[in-house]
């Protein structure tokens, strides 16, 4: 048996410049971290005692003969991938799917890790990662960018560069008690309402050629928010503006990235004295997430007191097997 958990990400500057369209004539980047909510992948090899092969749960059971008729195309697509059979897979999280933290990528890294173990094999973080985008943008054909599959796998504050050439992570150096401080200035909130990051992708990405401009202009926001975190003389509420700013550029670039009802909650919040903030994700629902000093948060959460707030911490391990336990297979 093994079990796989896999943090989930909050993107904070330079999202949508992860798209291959983008950034293979432009470049790109972002700039990252997981925390500490977690997907868990339980995988074990089925008894042979039953009339189906397959035994799968997660929002809903399957039990199949047969590899093909698996309704969850990423684990149907993951099994053919890696010529997995007879297997009970058990998925868990602490926080609700499609919801703009990367969840659904954070489920395909956990479980090829997951199955990698069982098969008595080591994937390192960069092939997890990288056969995560293979099962989400090719065997799936699922639109989006890469960015999700990198961030869950290594784990951390990154800044993750695009190229035509492919990505590189690059740990976001910055002062322990700078990290607290963010940390401790930011404030997650659930909208109650989800979407398909892969719908809001399919329109952004056909009204992208006509946004270049914000999308540059966000690509360059990626470094200056990295030395607002990594200048021990900066101050550290321009990273709050300067999330008000991206976020603004950000809903430039689609049409379904911003509801009114978003807009409303957004405004409510910097009214009370957030500095900035985004949605997270692709757009359309899911998670906000505020800037806000310490002496202005009683306001806010009592502005926002209808919404969920989910208290957490940065966390720095990317995809782990927390449990291994050999099988024998005849």
């Amino acid at each position: 048996m093994i079990i796989a958990k896999t943090p989930f990400r909050m993107s904070f500057f330079g999202g949508g410049t992860d798209m291959p369209e983008f950034y293979k004539e432009h470049g790109g980047a972002v700039l990252s971290t997981t925390f500490d909510k977690y997907c868990y992948v339980n995988v074990r090899h089925l008894p042979p005692f039953f009339e189906y092969t397959t035994e799968l749960s997660y929002s809903r059971t399957e039990r199949v003969k047969d590899i093909d008729e698996i309704q969850h195309p990423a684990i149907r697509e993951a099994m053919r991938f890696l010529h997995m059979r007879n297997i009970r897979l058990t998925y868990e999280a602490d926080l609700p799917a499609r919801s703009g933290l990367g969840t659904s990528s954070s489920f395909c890294v956990g479980m090829l890790d997951a199955f990698y173990a069982l098969k008595g094999k080591y994937a390192d973080k960069r092939k997890l990662a990288d056969d995560a985008i293979y099962l989400e943008r090719v065997l799936c054909k699922e639109a989006g960018g890469i960015q999700d599959q990198i961030a869950a796998s290594f784990g951390g504050m990154n800044k993750i560069s695009f190229s035509s050439n492919g990505y590189e992570v690059n740990p976001v150096i910055i002062f322990p008690d700078k990290k607290k401080l963010l940390n401790e200035n930011l404030l997650l909130y659930f909208t109650g309402f989800s979407r398909f990051s892969a719908d809001i992708q399919v329109q952004t990405k056909k009204e992208m050629k006509d946004k270049l401009s914000q999308l540059k202009e966000m690509y360059r926001l990626v470094d200056e928010a990295e030395n607002i975190l990594t200048n021990k003389e900066s101050d550290l509420d321009e990273f709050g503006r300067l999330l008000d700013y991206s976020w603004r550029l950000k809903k430039e670039t689609g049409s379904g990235i911003s509801t009114n009802t978003i807009d409303e909650i957004y405004e409510m919040a910097k009214a009370a004295g957030a500095l900035g903030g985004k949605l997270l994700g692709a757009g359309g629902g899911g998670f906000l997430l505020f800037y806000v000093q310490k002496e202005k948060q009683e306001a806010v959460k009592k502005a926002l007191d209808k919404l969920l707030y989910v208290p957490f911490e940065f966390e720095n391990h990317g995809v782990q097997i927390v449990y291994y336990a050999a099988e024998k297979i005849d």
